[in-house]
C-alpha cells in the first residue's frame, strides 16, 4: 500500500493521462492472440525522440516488428543485446538503423553533459547554443564515466552504428542491416548508402 501511495500521491498529469488512455485502449482490445515472434521478421533500432513514430513512418501494427529505442538510436552494447535476442530467439531476419535530423544528440559532447551533471541533476536549459543549469548543487561526477554516444554528424553516425552491428560476433553475416536518417521536417526516410553498403549480408560459405 505504501508503494502505491508513493507512486500516485500526488499523481502527475502524465500518470492520469496514461491510465485514462489505457482504459480506453483496453475496452476494445482484440489482439490478445498475437504470436510472440514479430510477424514481419525485422527489427528497427531508432531514437527515443518523441517526434518519431516508427509505427507510422514504417507502417507497423502491433505484432509486426521489434522496435528498440534509445537516445540517438545508437548501436550501444544494450541495443546489440536486444538485436541478438531478436534474431536468435525470435526470428528476425533484417535490421534497420534509423537516426533522424535535428537530433538532440548532436547538441552536446560527453564533456558538456559530464560538467552539467557534476554541477546539478536538475534539467538543464539550452539557448540554442549553450547548455546551462538553472540551479546549482547536488550534482554527481558519475556522468564523466559514461560514454554518451553523442553524434557529431548523422550520416557518419548511422554508418558507424551499422558497421558496429555488422562486426559483432553474435550477429550472423547473412542478416542485412540498413541505415536511414528520418527527416523530421518531411516525414521521409532517407537511406544512407554507405551505411546500407556496410550492412550488406555475406552469404554463408558452405564447404564440401
Amino acid at each position: 500500500m505504501a508503494a502505491d501511495i508513493a507512486v500516485s500521491d500526488p499523481e502527475p498529469q502524465a500518470y492520469r493521462d496514461i491510465r485514462a488512455a489505457n482504459d480506453r485502449y483496453a475496452e476494445s482490445f482484440d489482439k490478445g492472440d498475437l504470436a510472440l515472434p514479430p510477424a514481419r521478421r525485422f527489427a528497427i533500432l531508432t531514437c527515443m525522440d518523441a517526434r518519431l513514430d516508427p509505427a507510422k513512418y514504417a507502417g507497423l501494427g502491433e505484432g509486426d516488428a521489434h522496435v528498440i529505442r534509445n537516445a540517438g538510436g545508437r548501436a550501444s552494447d544494450d541495443a546489440i543485446r536486444s538485436l541478438v535476442i531478436s534474431h536468435k530467439l525470435l526470428g528476425t531476419e533484417a535490421f534497420f538503423v534509423i537516426h533522424h535530423t535535428d537530433c538532440g544528440m548532436e547538441l552536446f559532447t560527453d564533456a558538456v553533459i559530464g560538467d552539467l551533471l557534476a554541477d546539478s541533476l536538475d534539467t538543464a536549459n539550452f539557448d540554442g547554443t549553450v547548455w546551462s543549469n538553472p540551479h546549482h548543487g547536488g550534482g554527481s561526477p558519475a556522468g564523466y564515466a559514461i560514454d554518451w554516444l553523442t553524434i557529431p554528424e548523422q550520416s557518419h553516425a548511422v554508418t558507424s552504428d551499422v558497421r558496429r552491428i555488422r562486426a559483432h560476433p553474435l550477429v550472423p553475416s547473412r542478416i542485412p542491416i540498413f541505415g536511414f536518417v528520418y527527416d523530421v521536417a518531411t516525414g521521409r526516410l532517407n537511406e544512407i548508402a554507405a551505411a546500407s553498403q556496410a550492412g550488406r549480408p555475406t552469404p554463408p560459405l558452405h564447404l564440401g
